[in-house]
């Protein structure tokens, strides 16, 4: 198995331990990220654009002038495509853009992007990361030790202090371990993950 270091808040290592290799040192399968990404971001689409037709349009409820005799085509009713104001042709509906990947596929994807950060060498294990009260400038102090500052932070369980130190850090997102997602760690640049998270997802993965 492999191993890595395992640091505290002040970037001393305090220890090294174990990981999973069919977690963190599986072959790194682009295609299934790629594939997981797309999955994601389609997911998030509203797919709420809509607009109205002929048959919805308000107006041209008779013919706007007679059959014969105008010098003008016939026209049954001015909510046709062809005239201002009137129902759009082929327009967009509202619909669902998500689609179907399977079990496999997406826990394959998520071990692929896992294991693209460690062998980028861009995953830091710390024992833990526990702050006194909320602090912005606290937590990014502790960010800034390891040139972490585009990161994805991973916790075990909820931790107020350190969700709410986050927030306001533009480039900084904390998860816990049961949300963690292939869009996430490719999303930013370096992966900080506690060691009972780290165990969380090894348990979820393996």
């Amino acid at each position: 198995m492999a191993k890595i270091a395992v640091y505290d808040m002040d970037k001393n290592q305090v220890g090294e331990r174990e990981i999973a290799d069919a977690v963190f040192d599986a072959d790194v399968r682009g295609y299934l990220i790629h594939d997981m990404v797309r999955y994601q971001l389609a997911a998030r689409r509203q797919g709420t654009s809509a607009s109205k037709t002929r048959s919805e349009v308000a107006g041209g409820g008779k013919k706007p002038y007679k059959q014969k005799g105008t010098g003008n085509a016939r026209q049954g009713c001015v909510r046709a495509p062809h005239f201002v104001g009137g129902g759009a042709a082929f327009g967009p509906n509202p619909r669902n853009y998500s689609f179907k990947l399977n079990r496999k596929v997406k826990k394959a994807a998520l071990c692929s992007a896992l294991s693209a950060r460690y062998k980028g060498e861009q995953l830091t294990v710390l024992n833990t990361i526990e702050l006194e009260k909320i602090s912005t400038k606290g937590f990014a102090e502790v960010l800034n030790r390891f040139e972490a500052a585009n990161a994805l932070v991973v916790i075990d369980a909820a931790n107020p202090a350190v969700e709410l130190s986050a927030r306001n850090l533009p480039f900084v997102k904390v998860l816990r371990a049961d949300g963690v997602n292939v869009y996430d760690v490719m999303k930013y640049r370096k992966l900080i993950v506690t060691e009972s998270a780290l165990a969380q997802l090894e348990g979820a993965l393996a």
